[in-house]
């Protein structure tokens, strides 16, 4: 019974177990089999009790093993070799005066402390399973975990086609999960590509969408894209593409040198603006081209169509899904604060990074240090050197000088003679001691850096103590409440759409738990016997819902479903109540 009070919480508009205090409804209790609901105390003693024996994990692999059942058990003798699901992420703001991991909340765009949801759903949009985790961790962490967890608790995911948002982009992960099995389908960032020259083997494009006149509004054409492997120098992840190309959206693009020369060849034609004959002229247009989004897989093989429209109905399966289902079924409500003190990973990220820093600062100084010290000995050595080698030329070209005078040269003719040694000399000195100079100027420039490195230790070691000293106790929430309930409304959702599927008019095919929620919150009358138990359900105030309403009852009363305890559930909808004014029109008339 305490099991169900939890299940159905959001069934009867409760948000968490505090709503109890103020539910007067009958719905909730009826639904765990009580005349009235349990009361808030004894509700959330109860959730603390099943988080604290380990009753998250318990759920979350019953309710794996439950999906797998509920919508796949149909597939057994199915030839698709390869089922597709959808993993995504989704982050949960929680308010609180201690600081906990935090993480980007995609609707606001801000960085909050939150906790991180993985959410896995299969082609038909419906959720799977579901785990919680810090708000710092990263989607590329979280994804092969809950693929694991599934696949433990019974679900066939082998050689699945694994299709994530551009959250998922990285080339270990693709590697690693392609290595494992899988075939992953995401988007390449931005920042990946330059434009349709960045791919290879482009094949020619063919219409993907319409518009309502008819026009093409979307191409796509497959190609290749080589990812560089950052672990591995020099290797690449081979990647097959399905390039979408949008008309709809423009995109600026760099004109060419022909546009760039034919652009200056008419702006010299054109008069200046202070020109008698100058007219104002538009500005000419932006150069556009329609924007790529590149849509990558690591099959061997691609259909280019198929491979688009794979991606493009993640929107509808899952992230329709999360707004339309779980969102209103309270999946951003949070469940228990509990909290323990952990590492502050934010401060360890800023405190490893400094460290190397200041390492590698340390190396690179008493290696400029090393070689600023052989750089001036070697300064000395050559500048002494090369003093006393310029000494010894200029007093053997005195020695000469004094030679030819005492020869009886003529004075002219020994001047220029002189003057011509001593160029030479001068030459040869030159370059000993253009050498010298290099060498005291790199042992100049090495002990530059000694200081500059010297410096910016100091810098260093005070961020590290400043970072100490304002470093915040960092705390981490207990998530079992939070995922006990997560499983709970996963396992709501999963069972209203098995009602819409199984007994609902075809119309309601698509339909969200907003316009299915007045069918489930219908007032009525039960009627128990030992082999039937007849609910009679208030008509709707609407022509259209009471004739969907009755087919619902023809249906249910068709199945003839049973209760766990084995009797027949029957539906029928009530009479409906006329307004007295209506039944005096009658009569007068």
């Amino acid at each position: 019974m305490l099991v169900l009070t939890l299940l159905f919480l959001a069934a009867v508009g409760l948000r968490r177990s505090w709503d109890l205090r103020g539910y007067t409804g009958e719905a909730l209790g009826m639904f765990t089999g009580r005349q009235r609901a349990y009361g808030y105390a004894h509700v959330e003693r109860f959730l603390t009790q099943v988080a604290a024996s380990g009753g998250a994990e318990v759920l979350t692999n019953a309710l794996g093993k439950w999906t797998a059942q509920l919508w796949h058990s149909v597939d057994e003798g199915c030839t698709e070799i390869s089922p597709r699901f959808y993993v995504d992420g989704h982050r949960k703001p929680v308010y609180t005066d201690k600081l906990i991991p935090r993480g980007l909340i995609g609707r606001s765009g801000k960085i909050l402390g939150c906790r991180a949801s993985t959410l896995l759903h299969d082609e038909q949009g419906h959720p799977l399973l579901a785990t919680t985790d810090r708000g710092d961790q990263h989607l590329t962490m979280g994804l092969p975990r809950i693929l694991t967890r599934y696949e433990a608790s019974g679900g066939r995911i082998a050689r699945a086609r694994i299709i994530v948002d551009r959250e998922g982009m990285a080339a270990p992960f693709l590697r690693d999960l392609q290595a494992s099995g899988y075939t992953v389908i995401t988007l390449l960032r931005t920042d990946q590509y330059a434009g349709l020259d960045s791919f290879t083997n482009v094949r020619e494009f063919v219409p993907l969408e319409y518009d309502q006149q008819g026009q093409v509004v979307r191409e796509v054409a497959s190609a290749c894209f080589a990812l560089p492997l950052p672990d591995q120098t020099g290797q690449v992840l081979p990647l097959r593409v399905a390039l979408i190309r949008d008309w709809r959206r423009q995109v600026v693009r760099p004109l060419s040198r022909e546009e760039e020369e034919d652009a200056e060849a008419r702006a010299w034609q054109k008069p200046a603006w202070w020109h008698p004959e100058w007219k104002a002229e538009p500005t000419p247009a932006t150069p556009t081209t329609a924007k790529l989004i590149p849509i990558i897989t690591t099959a061997d093989t691609v259909d280019a169509v198929e491979l688009a429209q794979t991606y493009i109905r993640r929107w509808p399966v899952q992230e329709n899904i999360l707004r339309d289902w779980l969102l209103p079924l309270g999946l951003d409500t949070n469940h228990g604060y509990a909290k323990t003190p952990i590492v502050n990973s934010e401060v360890a990220k800023k405190r490893a990074a400094l460290e190397k820093r200041l390492s590698n600062v340390k190396q690179w100084a008493a290696s400029a240090w090393d070689r600023s010290h052989r750089a001036s000995v070697l300064y000395d050595r050559l500048w002494k050197q090369t003093k006393a080698y310029g000494d010894d030329l200029y007093r053997k070209l005195n020695a000469h000088q004094d030679a030819l005078a005492a020869q009886g040269v003529d004075y002219y003719q020994r001047r220029a003679q002189i003057k011509a040694e001593k160029a030479t000399i001068d030459t040869e000195l030159e370059e000993r001691w253009q050498r010298v100079r290099r060498t005291y100027a790199k042992s100049c420039k090495e002990s530059e850096k000694c200081k500059r490195y010297a410096h910016e230790q100091c810098d260093l070691l005070r961020a590290l103590e400043d970072l100490a000293a304002n470093e915040r106790t960092m705390y981490e929430l207990d998530h079992r409440k939070d995922q006990v309930m997560t499983v709970c409304k996963l396992a709501l959702a999963n069972l209203v759409m098995w009602t819409r599927d199984r007994y609902f008019p075809a119309s309601y095919a698509h339909a969200t738990w907003r316009r299915l929620a007045p069918f489930f919150q219908l007032p009525g009358m039960i009627v128990s016997s030992q082999q039937t138990v007849s609910v009679e359900l208030r008509p709707f105030n609407d022509r259209q819902l009471n004739q969907d309403l009755v087919y619902l009852c023809e249906q249910v009363n068709k199945a003839s479903p049973r209760l766990p305890d084995g009797r027949r559930l029957l539906f029928v909808v009530g009479s409906m109540c006329r307004p007295i004014l209506d039944q005096q029109q009658r009569r007068v008339a």
